[in-house]
């Protein structure tokens, strides 16, 4: 079989009549060529069956199309799908990744960038909370972060005091006896802490009993089932008798209390309630019993996903043209979840 030939800037200039000069212009500073000249050109590639050298336009023009990803780690589900979810805004946006795990080690983190920005990194999406955002707004490329500290980057972020609010209004329909949640220490400016504030402000204004359970789960399966060993004996033991309305800050941790309690009883004890958050794929695989609900506060991931790497090429685009206009202050942006119920009947 002949090889194809390739088509050559020689060959676009000759198919439109354009010089060579007008072509390169086209790949490498578009906007400087009407609306009506990059038809064309569009059009001649099309025709000529042109397949770009992407090497040889990154050497060109410095722009490598590449977004980098500093993701905590993918024990839980929340990161594991989020991620999946960015990477398939591929076909929608062209931009690749180069993901890393950061584990929450700070200086592994900062050597990690260092790597991403010599790779040429356009833009950067930030999930881990190691590296106060502060410094981030330092890098030399725009930044969006997802449910972490964002006070000086752009951001998207799921409303989480909403969340807490609604996972303790389900429990408190279902007559516990006390309403309980389970989470991680965080300060204020981490986002997931208005799960806790959502969760207790519904408290205080109904007057319902509750008590917050805060653990440091860990990032693997051992350490947060040990943990989650200890706060069902504490459950068992304070709270025996009682009919117990529990939310989890994760469906990771949701998912472990419930195998936890099945390999106990193996069932879901009548006194137990377990609400979940993230809508994560753990949440749709879970062991429920017959006739039981299971029910979850979701993070709409999908849409998380895409607002962010929207937001993070608006302004990678913005700052391709001749004369970009930067953000004075951050973006954020906030994402309503959602109550997902679902029946199971196996």
């Amino acid at each position: 079989m002949a090889r194809k030939k390739n088509v050559t800037f020689d060959d676009i200039a000759k198919y439109t009549n354009f010089s060579k000069t007008t072509i390169s212009r086209y790949f490498n500073d578009i906007d400087s060529l009407t609306l009506e000249n990059q038809q064309i050109i569009s059009d001649a590639l099309v025709a000529l069956n042109y397949q770009e050298n992407k090497v040889a336009r990154i050497l060109a023009n410095g722009k490598t199309e590449f977004v980098g990803i500093i993701i905590p780690d993918l024990y839980y589900h929340f990161y594991s799908e989020m991620l999946d979810r960015i990477l398939a805004t591929y076909k929608d946006f062209g931009y690749k990744f180069l993901v890393f795990t950061g584990n929450e080690k700070e200086e592994t983190e900062r050597s990690y960038i260092q790597e991403l920005l010599a790779y040429k990194i356009e833009g950067l999406i930030i999930m881990s909370h190691t590296i106060p955002s502060r410094e981030l707004a330092e890098l030399p490329v725009p930044i969006v972060a997802i449910e972490r500290e964002d006070k000086y980057v752009c951001s998207v972020n799921t409303d989480n005091y909403m969340g807490g609010y609604q996972a303790a209004g389900l429990l408190a329909k279902c007559d516990c006896d006390i309403l309980l949640h389970i989470n991680s220490p965080c300060n204020d400016a981490i986002p997931a802490s208005g799960r806790i504030r959502g969760f207790q402000g519904f408290c205080a204004e109904h007057g319902l009993p509750n008590e917050l359970i805060l653990r440091k789960f860990g990032h693997t399966h051992e350490a947060s089932k040990e943990q989650l060993t200890q706060v069902l004996e504490q459950l068992e033991t304070s709270f025996a008798g009682r009919r117990k309305g529990i939310f989890v800050s994760s469906d990771t941790l949701a998912n472990i209390l419930l195998n936890l309690l099945f390999r106990k009883y193996g069932k879901l004890p009548e006194d137990y309630l377990i609400v979940g958050f993230d809508n994560s794929l753990i949440s749709r695989e879970a062991v429920i019993p017959k006739q039981q609900i299971q029910q979850n506060i979701g993070e709409q991931i999908d849409r998380l996903a895409y607002e962010a790497v929207s937001l993070l090429v608006e302004q990678m685009e913005e700052r391709k043209k001749r004369k970009p206009v930067l953000l004075k202050e951050p973006i954020h942006k906030m994402i309503t979840p959602v109550l997902y119920r679902r029946e199971t009947t196996g």
